[in-house]
C-alpha cells in the first residue's frame, strides 16, 4: 500500500508502491473512520520505541497545475516553506504545527509531553515519553514522539494530539499525517482530513490497552481551543496555565 503521506506528498498522484528498507512489513496502514483501529504491539514489538511522527505539506493554490509536483518536489526548500496564508483580520501567518501527548499511567500519574513550556518528557522514566524537535517547516525528519515499549504495561492511556501554537487557525490549508512506527517498522499513518476551518487543535489518536496489546485508535475530532479543551474532551481532568515554547528544544 503506498503511504498517505507520499500520496499527498507527491500532489495525490497514485504510485508504484514505494521502496522500503524493511521489505513489505514496512507498507503503510492507514487508519480510516471504516477502519479506525490498529495493533502497536504483538510478535517482534512488544519492547523498544514507538515513534509518533508529525508531517505536513502547505496547498498549492486552488489555480495551481498539478502537473508541476515532479518540479517542485526538486526543491525541498521551497516547498516545504511556511505557506503565506490570508487570515479575514489577522493579515498573513504561516502555519505552525505541534506534535504533542496527554499521558496517564496506571499508577495514576497524568501529564502533557509537549514544546510549551518545555515538557519534553523522559525516556527512561516516567512518563517514558520523549519529545524532540520542533519542526517549523512540515518536514519528514523534524518533530517527533518516542515512546519507550518497555514500559508498556506501565500506560493506561495516551492521547496524540496536534495544535497551532502560533499563526492563524489554518488545519484546512495543509496536508497533515501522524505516522505511528511500531518497533518492528510497521507504519501506520493517520490524515488530519475534514478540517474545521477554525479549529486550533485536532486530537489524533488515542492509545490503550486492549486483550493484551497496545491498540491505537483514530480519532481526528477538532476543537476550536488549546490542549484545556482537548482535556475537557477525554476527561484527563488536569489543571492548564499559559505557556511559552522555550527557544530551542533540545533533541
Amino acid at each position: 500500500m503506498v503511504s498517505l503521506w507520499t500520496y499527498w506528498r507527491h500532489g495525490g498522484m497514485p504510485k508504484q508502491k514505494f521502496d522500503t528498507v524493511g521489505g513489505p512489513s514496512t507498507y503503510a496502514v492507514e487508519l480510516t473512520k471504516r477502519n479506525a483501529v490498529a495493533p502497536l504491539t504483538g510478535e517482534g514489538a512488544e519492547t523498544g520505541t514507538l515513534r509518533i511522527e508529525l508531517s505536513w505539506r502547505t496547498r498549492p493554490p486552488t489555480d495551481f497545475n498539478p502537473t508541476q509536483w515532479s518540479t517542485l518536489w526538486r526543491r525541498p526548500l521551497e516547498i516545504f516553506k511556511p505557506a503565506e496564508v490570508q487570515g479575514h483580520s489577522q493579515g498573513v501567518a504561516s502555519i505552525d504545527l505541534d506534535l504533542a501527548c496527554l499521558y496517564e499511567l496506571k499508577d495514576g500519574s497524568k501529564g502533557v509531553i509537549q514544546s510549551l513550556g518545555g515538557l519534553e518528557g523522559d525516556f527512561n522514566a516516567p512518563p517514558y515519553i520523549k519529545l524532540s524537535g520542533d519542526d517549523r517547516f512540515g518536514t519528514g525528519s523534524g518533530e517527533n514522539l518516542y515512546v519507550n515499549l518497555d514500559h508498556a504495561e506501565e500506560f493506561k492511556r495516551l492521547l496524540v494530539f496536534v495544535y497551532i501554537y502560533d499563526g492563524i487557525p489554518a488545519f484546512d490549508r495543509a496536508d497533515v499525517v501522524v505516522t505511528l512506527v511500531s518497533a518492528d517498522g510497521k507504519n501506520v499513518e493517520i490524515g488530519l482530513t475534514d478540517p474545521a476551518p477554525h479549529a486550533r487543535s485536532c486530537a489524533v489518536a488515542l492509545i490503550e490497552h486492549h486483550k493484551g496489546q497496545l491498540i491505537a485508535r483514530r480519532e481526528v475530532k477538532y476543537v476550536y481551543g488549546f490542549q484545556s479543551e482537548i482535556d475537557r474532551l477525554y476527561g484527563w481532568g488536569m489543571s492548564w496555565g499559559r505557556g511559552t515554547k522555550p527557544s530551542r528544544l533540545r533533541a
